[in-house]
């Protein structure tokens, strides 16, 4: 495994982020959610594998995932200090009008929520899981200093959001002198790259280290050459949502078939070498709901594709709607 700063920051992560979205509870997420005693083998698996990043959220199974994610985490670690523990707000994690969003008021609640929920003091990295338009931006950063400060979290970061927004919101704390954010959560893979537009070279320039979500486009780059079907494929209605070119994505699946064939890895393994070796990628956020998605990612790591290679899967991709 390969260590590497958070953006600028001199917190070093693995290259791999196991996404935690996967463990929680069935019942309130969705049926390819993990509980906790079938997560545990994966979760090991990984920590096995040098992986020392996790990123999970508040509304994930509605905080089970918070819970499972703290739970697992304590057992696998001899000390806190050994992992980087990230999580989100702002999606709806109760009925209440202020059970959501990014005012102070629920920043300030739902901080103190996770934290109990993972069974820890703070995290290291704390992020806004999507853009607020009901609150004013200074009133969103100000109150993630404070968290900071409190010593609730190590760092803050965002997630999938417009260039101009995140340009706004960092502009906003630097001109209080708060907290400005060091990471980018945001949607990006070989079947969606909207993002090298605008919100990359944006990072990239000012030292903000990219955090992709969905890095095998919700699974459909993993299984590029194979008929198989995934209990997720089958229950997942954002797969349609999100990509809404199938043409075009069948010509970039055929070509992480045909480079895996050669390579004679799976086509995942591809997929991942292919996004680590773009340029600001720290870590994408993979899941993994067997453990031979944990070993894929890993892998994937030490995966040198050839310029060649990397031309050839990149070549047939053409502009797409903007989904966050």
């Amino acid at each position: 495994m390969e260590y590497v700063r958070l953006g600028s920051t001199g917190m070093k992560v693995s290259r791999v982020c196991l996404g935690m979205m996967s463990y929680g509870d069935p019942a309130k997420w969705n049926q390819w959610v993990l509980d906790e005693e079938a997560s545990e083998p994966i979760v090991r698996r990984a920590v096995e594998a040098g992986v020392t990043f996790f990123d999970t959220a508040d509304v994930y199974s509605f905080g089970t995932s918070e819970e499972v994610t703290g739970r697992l985490l304590a057992r696998l670690f001899a000390r806190r200090e050994d992992y980087v523990l990230a999580t989100k707000v702002f999606f709806p994690v109760g009925r209440g009008p202020n059970d959501q969003g990014l005012s102070r008021k629920h920043i300030h609640a739902a901080i103190d929520d996770s934290l109990r929920r993972l069974g820890t003091d703070y995290v290291d990295l704390y992020q806004i899981h999507r853009w607020d338009d009901e609150t004013p931006i200074e009133e969103t950063m100000g109150a993630l200093h404070e968290v900071v400060q409190a010593g609730k979290a190590r760092y803050i970061g965002a997630s999938s959001m417009a260039a101009w927004q995140f340009a706004k919101a960092q502009h906003t704390a630097e001109l209080h002198g708060w907290t400005t954010f060091v990471s980018m959560q945001n949607h990006y893979n070989l079947l969606y790259r909207e993002e090298e537009r605008e919100m990359n070279p944006l990072c990239a320039d000012q030292g903000v280290g990219l955090l992709p979500w969905s890095p095998l486009a919700r699974g459909l780059l993993a299984r590029a050459g194979s008929e198989e079907e995934s209990v997720r494929a089958g229950n997942d209605p954002r797969i349609g949502e999100l990509y809404t070119d199938p043409g075009n994505d069948r010509q970039i699946l055929d070509r992480v078939a045909q480079v895996a064939r050669e390579r004679e890895v799976p086509a995942a393994q591809v997929a991942l070498s292919w996004l680590l070796r773009r340029p600001g990628v720290t870590a994408p956020i993979v899941g993994a709901t067997k453990e031979r998605h944990v070993d894929d990612a890993v892998a994937a790591v030490d995966l040198e594709l050839t310029d060649k290679e990397l031309s050839f899967l990149a070549e047939p991709y053409r502009p797409r709607p903007v989904r966050h």
